[in-house]
């Protein structure tokens, strides 16, 4: 997709919010444009507010505003006994959502759902590679292990699938209640695929979620209508628009006037300015999140944990945090994962400021030259790349290493940065998707994650061992001491430099009712209401 706004684009966009001014509209201030409309393909928070959480729904949910497991497409479930197999049974009358460009025949059954899961991974399945989407990698069900754990789907019934695993895995359940465990339709699938238009898939999506997909302005709106047939009843909010903002001033500024309702993300410095409004109310939530920076492991010198070691030890941390995220209450990250999170250790921690120290190693290590990336995005766990960035940039050129600071625009840094020859330091983070220390230790630094979203490209024996187990056991009691015993290994070899778990913020204009933060990361306005 072209990533420039034009001027015609701006005027359309401006035209479509004057437009809609008199309809009962929520107007959210997003902060960046989707990849694409299909959430099996994609891997960013922003993506998924614009297509999962809105457009479409999973067999399982997380209770609005929390990690908790109900019921979605699938109203029940059981799991044998030896917890390999699961089966769901399919809420009856589910429609699909019927548009100017599709309108279903038949109501949802097994064979979407087993379509939705086979096209992840089965190789031959024509909606898994280059015909659909060039480059198609699937990262989300990759990364999550999923083609190790999951044997076969099968359509029992038209009500009723079921779900076979190789071995138990404890957070199976969870993982399908995340965004890349979307339902989407076999039939429209089916029809693209006859009329020669599969790439019409990613973006203009169908699904059977509160809303449904009307146009998109590239990089400026994206307009969405309530679902009349949404099998949880209609939303009272009849139309939603995502009005892309990226600049988080501007956006902030956008809801203090009125013209956006809900904005994420203000930056720090705005804070205060925010709380002096009477118009408006400033959510924050402790993330479930880390902000981290990835060392490539393959490539000498890095591949040394000990000049790994001295490159954190090098970064005044404590100033870095302080700069970036002022008062927005930002805790300095000790683990991967967040202290909120059942498993974190807090016997663990990582490397103290030490620059003299660090010197010597360094020096020792012949490294006098590093790439430092940084994206242009604001994320909840980084306000600011770029001044990380500079900021990281004068603490090593203090130990006599230069870094070569690489900008990317936020959706060609990721596919850059997974790459795995890419070099140097690469800045990131996380947001946990269900709720599970799975899904930051295995997710962000298991073997087989590596090329998807193991950006250190760091396979440790002795750490897979660990989470790999911890993925088999049942009992919670024993993955927390697998767990710890991983968050030990994880600071010894030192594949990362760990910035902070961040306080997260929203703002959201008085008038408007039901938003909930979401401790997932996620944006979701069904149950959003607005007082005209």
């Amino acid at each position: 997709m072209k990533k420039t706004m034009t001027f015609a684009a701006a005027l359309l966009a401006a035209s479509v919010l004057s437009g809609m001014a008199s309809a009962k509209t929520l107007v959210y201030c997003s902060e960046a444009s989707p990849a694409n409309f299909d959430p099996g393909t994609t891997t960013g928070g922003n993506d998924f507010d614009a297509s999962s959480r809105t457009v479409y729904s999973r067999l399982v949910e997380f209770k609005h505003g929390g990690t908790e497991i109900e019921p979605g497409l699938a109203d029940k479930w059981e799991i044998s006994d030896d917890g390999l197999v699961y089966t769901f049974h399919l809420h009856p009358g589910v429609k699909f959502q019927t548009t100017d460009y599709f309108k279903p025949t038949r109501d949802l059954n097994a064979d979407d759902v087993v379509f939705s899961f086979d096209r992840q991974f089965n190789k031959e399945n024509p909606w898994n590679g280059d015909k659909y989407l060039p480059n198609l990698t699937w990262d989300y069900y990759t990364g999550m292990d999923m083609p190790k754990y999951v044997a076969k789907w099968e359509k029992v019934d038209d009500l009723t699938v079921k779900l076979t695993l190789t071995e138990p895995n404890a957070p199976m359940l969870a993982n399908l209640g995340m965004d890349f465990a979307s339902i989407v339709s076999k039939e429209y699938a089916d029809q693209l695929q006859k009329d020669g238009k599969m790439a019409d898939f990613s973006t203009k999506p169908i699904g059977t979620g509160p809303f449904q997909f009307v146009d998109y302005q590239l990089d400026s709106v994206i307009r969405y209508a309530a679902n009349p047939d949404y099998f949880k009843g209609k939303e009272k909010i009849d139309d939603l628009v995502f009005a892309i903002t990226p600049d988080a001033t501007a956006r902030i500024q956008k809801v203090l006037a009125g013209e956006c309702d809900i904005a994420p993300y203000p930056n720090p410095a705005d804070i205060a300015t925010i709380k002096a409004n009477k118009d408006v109310t400033l959510m924050d939530q402790a993330g479930l999140n880390i902000g981290y920076m990835s060392y490539n492991t393959t490539i000498p010198p890095l591949d040394k944990p000990e000049v790994r070691h001295a490159l954190n030890q090098a970064i005044d941390r404590e100033a870095l945090i302080k700069s970036l995220f002022q008062d927005a209450g930002a805790t300095p990250a000790e683990n991967l994962i967040p202290p909120t999170m059942w498993s974190w250790d807090k016997d663990v921690k990582t490397d103290a400021y030490n620059p003299d120290e660090a010197k010597k190693v360094l020096e020792a290590a012949g490294l006098k030259e590093i790439q430092l990336w940084a994206a242009d995005r604001v994320r909840p766990y980084n306000p600011n790349f770029q001044r990380a960035a500079e900021l990281i940039q004068a603490d090593w050129a203090k130990v006599g290493v230069k870094a070569n600071i690489v900008n990317y625009e936020w959706t060609k840094y990721r596919e850059e940065g997974k790459k795995k020859d890419r070099p140097g330091a690469f800045q990131i983070g996380w947001t946990g998707d269900n709720g599970d220390p799975d899904n930051f230790f295995a997710t962000l630094f298991a073997c087989s994650a590596i090329g998807v979203s193991n950006y250190s490209s760091w396979c440790d024996k002795d750490f897979e061992d660990l989470i790999q187990k911890a993925k088999k056991t049942s009992d919670q009691a024993e993955r927390t001491k697998l767990y710890e015993q991983a968050q030990v290994i994880f600071a010894k070899e030192a594949p990362a430099f760990l910035l902070a778990h961040s306080q997260v913020y929203s703002v959201v204009r008085n008038n408007v009712t039901g938003y909930k933060m979401d401790p997932l990361g996620i944006h979701r306005f069904d149950g959003v209401d607005k007082a005209e």
